[in-house]
């Protein structure tokens, strides 16, 4: 109810010339707030670490839930098994958001799992809340105090001010290597671009005519020049019952320069309109009444990521290396975006599934940093068939178990690797 106007008193305020960072302490603090650091996070306060969560955008989830990617890719192995290759987490988001159904499950190849992303995002949400871990968002890393081999605390800039988190554990899952980049730590780039998406979701669809994967890729590379989409190729991924769908068909740069950043982004929307266009178009019974009802942030794919102690390579990709350090897996194909036009999707077969070893999740100068995600080591072929959402929870994991074996002042290159695997046995055995 409205209430009568009372007085309130203004006060005059100035910064002041020398502001005191706010200061945090913790046990593990991650710089992520996405798949793999939401699961590094989970994990270590299960663990019973005190743990702070940092991230640059103003709200949980990463790319996961604000980059609309809507798909859950990797976790599970291929037909006709369909063994589930990754636990942990995607055991609580699927019976969670299976009850509200929320979330569809699609066979094919492989199994990847449709979700809605405001649903997934409030789960995150609630899911932080539950245990107690603290968050700091809209902030970027502005300076890390580092004595030899170890990190001991990061300086964060926000709009509220700086902040100051000192840990005995870092976890890398910023998706760019950003802390291991500040930290002065090798990290490897890519020598040309490879792409990221613009993803859009689209609604007022009629599912009931929506075009078959191959055919709508072959339509899209025969008109795209007619259109003007610089993508040769599409994906459409439609939530069963709601006439919506989740757009793939761009193709954007992801610099690492700020203002080519912003620039990127902007293109990226100019991309999916363009693409909004064409479906309209070519298959009005499907998208003749299409409307964006949001578009997702720049999804990113491969930037930068850190110079580890073991860089996997795509024979061991192919080869499906079990390691004796491995802490995740996957059956997920090649997927290399390095061309405009299209993409390297080179499927396996039905018993494949291919590993990360913890060395490519450690810098060989740091004893206290685990990277996790797209962070990791390898080549550019090999990380594409690892960056997806289920071995990025399960690095995350792993990330979480290396640094609550190292303990306060040891180093994760010197943990028990057979007690690793068996607390991480899950996501390594059937």
């Amino acid at each position: 109810m409205p209430h009568a106007l009372t007085e309130l008193t203004l006060h005059t305020v100035t910064k002041a010339p020398d502001p005191v960072a706010h200061a945090l302490d913790a046990d593990v603090c991650i710089v992520g707030a996405g798949v793999s650091g939401l699961s590094a996070a989970i994990e270590s306060a299960q663990l019973g670490r005190d743990v702070v969560v940092v991230d640059s955008l103003p709200v949980l989830g990463g790319q996961m839930v604000n980059s609309l990617i809507g798909l859950f890719c990797g976790v599970f192995g291929n037909a006709p098994d369909y063994r589930q290759l990754t636990h942990g987490m995607f055991d609580d988001i699927f019976a969670r958001l299976g009850a509200s159904d929320d979330i569809h499950f699609n066979k094919g190849h492989t199994i990847t799992v449709s979700y809605d992303e405001v649903a997934l995002g409030r789960w995150v949400e609630r899911r932080i809340r539950e245990l107690g871990i603290r968050v700091v968002l809209g902030a970027s890393i502005t300076g890390v105090e580092r004595d030899g081999r170890r990190i001991g605390a990061v300086t964060f800039a926000t709009r509220f001010g700086d902040v100051r988190v000192q840990a005995r554990g870092f976890v890398d899952a910023s998706g760019d290597a950003a802390l291991a980049w500040e930290a002065g730590l090798p990290c490897r780039v890519p020598e040309r671009t490879i792409y990221g998406s613009q993803q859009i979701v689209l609604e007022h669809l009629d599912e009931t005519h929506q075009p078959g994967r191959e055919e709508l890729a072959e339509h899209v590379a025969r008109k795209a020049e007619e259109y003007g989409l610089l993508r040769r190729d599409g994906l459409a991924f439609f939530f069963p019952g709601r006439n919506t769908a989740v757009m793939n068909m761009t193709h954007i740069e992801a610099p690492l320069d700020p203002v080519r950043a912003a620039s990127a982004q902007l293109e990226g929307r100019e991309q999916a309109d363009l693409v909004v266009e064409f479906l309209r178009a070519e298959y009005p019974k499907a998208f003749g009444q299409a409307r964006v009802r949001s578009y997702g942030l720049p999804g990113r794919r491969q930037t930068r990521w850190i110079k580890g102690v073991h860089a996997l390579s795509l024979d061991e990709v192919r080869e499906g290396t079990r390691f004796h350090d491995s802490v995740a897996r996957t059956a997920w194909p090649i997927e290399l975006h390095d061309r405009a036009e299209g993409y390297v999707w080179e499927m396996f077969d039905a018993d494949h599934v291919h590993y990360v070893p913890l060395r490519s999740m450690l810098s060989p100068q740091a004893d206290n940093l685990v990277a996790a995600g797209r962070c990791a080591d390898g080549d550019a072929a090999a990380l594409s068939s690892v960056r997806v959402m289920g071995p990025c929870a399960a690095m995350g994991a792993a990330a979480a178990h290396a640094l609550d074996l190292a303990g306060g002042d040891g180093s994760v290159h010197d943990i028990d690797i057979p007690v690793l695997r068996e607390r991480l046995a899950a996501n390594l055995d059937d």
